[in-house]
């Protein structure tokens, strides 16, 4: 049992349902009242949703272990459990359910609101992790690329859910006004994401070259890689940075978490970066992504606050 809850990353599914219960009851449902948000989904509705988005996201985490079984004995083979704890064909079936599970729930969600449509998210989402594993990972940038925006969906996805079908002509301003905080909030999951894969890339770049990847630092070499991934990261500093001098530099105590969770942890991967030259350090720095990560999407919590001045 330890080892199946290890191979669907459940650490990282409680991160992305906490994100998406954040959205709901930090971001949303509080300001019914004072600004007249509308959300589409029960409490068990929503559940569904986040039930769903887990399942394919720990599909999407098997079947990646499938493919990486080679790769990931070069680079961890203290962390390998496909084919050494738990065999290939169980892993399929496991993902296969996952998905069919996931997707089935995301089925009966989009009919039950009446936007049969929304359907094709799941679809899509389920076939892109997919591709992503047995075939884009292998590609430059591409891959990295979608697997972000896989991430960002996860957010997504509840701005599309919950406010999209309760917009009408009387509260259009204000359903999109928030929707456009998911979306922030989604595009910073995004560049941190894409960062963190390009380390990760640095970091398992023996494993990658010995599989036959072309990832960017097989392509052009760890330095010229290293200096991509340190100019990269730069992107979203300067966009939390302006972000917060736009929309809250009045609010010192926002300011204030901004700046020690998010904004020092941003230059200090920076700095990491440009200096970088061990597997242990791109680990170290992937680590901290992942945290930064965490503290970014545990502001949804102040908003009760920030939109109250």
């Amino acid at each position: 049992m330890t080892h199946f809850f290890k191979l669907i990353r459940w650490k990282n599914l409680i991160m992305i349902a906490l994100v998406q219960y954040l959205i709901k009851y930090a971001l949303l449902l509080p300001f019914f009242e004072s600004h007249g948000v509308i959300t589409t989904l029960k409490p068990l509705g929503f559940a569904i949703l986040v039930i769903a988005t887990v399942f394919i996201a720990a599909g999407g985490y098997v079947i990646n272990d499938i493919y990486d079984i080679e790769t990931d004995k070069v680079n961890k083979p203290d962390k390998v459990i496909v084919d050494q704890h738990i065999s290939e064909k169980n892993a399929l079936r496991l993902f296969i359910i996952l998905n069919v599970i996931g997707v089935g729930l995301g089925y009966y969600l989009s009919n039950g609101i009446g936007q049969s449509g929304f359907f094709v998210i799941f679809i899509i989402a389920s076939a892109l992790l997919y591709i992503y594993s047995s075939y884009l990972k292998q590609m430059l940038l591409i891959g990295n690329i979608v697997v972000s925006l896989v991430v960002s969906l996860c957010i997504l996805l509840v701005g599309v859910f919950e406010l999209l079908p309760a917009i009408s002509e009387a509260n259009r301003s204000v359903q999109i006004t928030f929707f456009k905080i998911i979306l922030d909030y989604a595009i910073f999951a995004f560049m941190i994401n894409l960062v963190r894969e390009l380390v990760k890339d640095i970091e398992d770049i023996d494993g990658d070259h010995k599989a036959g990847m072309q990832t960017l630092p097989i392509v052009l070499g760890r330095e010229r890689a290293n200096k991509v991934v340190f100019a990269l990261s730069l992107i979203p500093l300067i966009s939390v940075i302006y972000y917060v001098v736009t929309h809250l530099f009045k609010q010192t105590e926002i300011v204030g978490y901004f700046l020690v969770f998010v904004i020092a942890p941003l230059i200090y991967i920076s700095i990491k970066l440009f200096s970088a030259e061990q597997k242990s350090h791109y680990k170290h720095i992937s680590l901290i992504l992942k945290l930064v990560m965490l503290s970014g999407m545990l502001s949804l919590s102040l908003y009760n606050f920030i939109l109250k001045f």
